[in-house]
């Protein structure tokens, strides 16, 4: 195992708003996101699991940025970009998208923000969506701009997350429905609050407009939030997999088919809308996926760790897939992960072998979410 390692900042390696009062919170791990540092560890993976499950906790994502798209094309070119019928998205609405190329390989799954007619946010994961954006509509030549607007999310997650931005913003937000936003400000500083969140405990994304006015927004928001006992937090690996939420460059990206996801439900290939992998994803659907993403329940002892670079996974000796998250889940008991596997093999109930770092472990195909 690598011993303690040093990273040189420089602009490169942009900081977030939120940075200073990450690290006098306690942050003891980052990880490089759209090329900015992003926390992953305060207290520890377990307990920030179960800060994050049993309570409330804050969150700086403010490198989840926003591709920001303008111009009398912008709907146009935003339907393009996704086999998501977005015909009835409305202002003030966001819808989860898969992104995807002429290949219908995954460029990124963001949140889609309908700021207005002809204005929209994508709300990334970790890849170059701008300057992939930016191409495309140069070639298309069609009247959209596309800019990095300062915006910068802050999550609050977890079970008690509604009581505490009851005390920051009042009764109207009990009722924005999921994915649904407003622009508000708190104390000032200029916001869009949105029910969203890369977790399944519930909460909000407050998008601040004023990167100035980053450690302020963290400290009213750890301040209103003493009395729920809040505690910094981070997408938690552990929570996600559980959950079944998928990281781009860990289980997918641009080698991954949009149909290989069980995610049909944002894929509507027959929209009426004209979009770049119509005919790509159309074949596909022809003649079928050679690999599915699934879950996997492994056997053996917890593991002590989770998965830094894929873990091959096979029958009979021969190599049909790879292991891309896996976590050791405290709610369920169980070792679980998140595979890629190829045709033949990943049926529901199917059993595999995994080759962990703590040995070869059976493991059974299981859907996603975990149950």
């Amino acid at each position: 195992m690598a011993g303690n390692l040093e990273l040189t900042l420089s602009d490169r390696l942009r900081k977030s708003p939120y940075y200073e009062a990450t690290l006098r919170s306690g942050a003891k791990s980052f990880t490089i996101y759209n090329h900015m540092l992003m926390p992953v560890v305060y207290e520890g993976s377990d307990d920030d699991y179960w800060n994050l499950i049993n309570n409330v906790t804050l969150w700086d994502v403010a490198a989840e940025r926003q591709v920001e798209i303008t111009g009398s094309d912008a709907f146009r070119f935003v339907e393009y970009i996704t086999p998501r019928d977005l015909s009835s998205l409305q202002i003030g609405q966001g819808k989860y998208a898969l992104i995807t190329d002429e290949n219908g390989g995954v460029v990124n799954d963001p949140i889609i923000l309908r700021l207005g007619e002809s204005h929209f946010w994508l709300s990334i994961a970790d890849s170059d969506v701008l300057l992939w954006a930016k191409g495309l509509a140069c070639g298309l030549g069609w009247d959209v701009q596309i800019n990095e607007p300062d915006v910068s999310p802050l999550a609050i997650q977890g079970p008690n997350n509604l009581p505490l931005m009851v005390d920051l913003f009042g009764d109207w937000v009990k009722d924005i429905k999921y994915f649904f936003f407003k622009e508000t400000e708190l104390d000032g500083i200029p916001l869009i609050v949105q029910r969203s969140g890369w977790s399944k405990q519930g909460g909000f994304e407050l998008y601040l407009r004023d990167g100035n006015q980053g450690e302020r927004l963290w400290d009213l928001v750890m301040k209103a939030g003493e009395k729920y006992d809040i505690k910094p937090g981070t997408p938690n690996n552990i929570e996600r997999i559980e959950s079944g939420l998928f990281s781009w460059g860990n289980d997918m990206d641009l080698n991954t088919n949009a149909l290989e996801l069980p995610l049909d439900m944002f894929c509507q290939l027959d929209k009426n809308a004209e979009y770049l992998s119509r005919d790509a994803l159309h074949k596909t659907r022809s003649e079928g996926v050679t690999k599915k993403i699934v879950g996997l329940f492994v056997e053996g002892e917890a593991f002590d760790g989770g998965c830094a670079s894929p873990w091959k996974v096979s029958i009979n000796n021969k190599r049909c897939g790879k292991v891309t998250s896996a976590a050791y889940s405290p709610r369920l008991k169980k070792n679980i992960a998140i595979a890629t596997i190829d045709r033949g093999f990943n049926a529901a109930g199917s059993e595999v072998e995994v080759d962990t770092p703590w040995g070869l472990r059976l493991a059974t195909v299981t859907t996603i979410p975990f149950k």
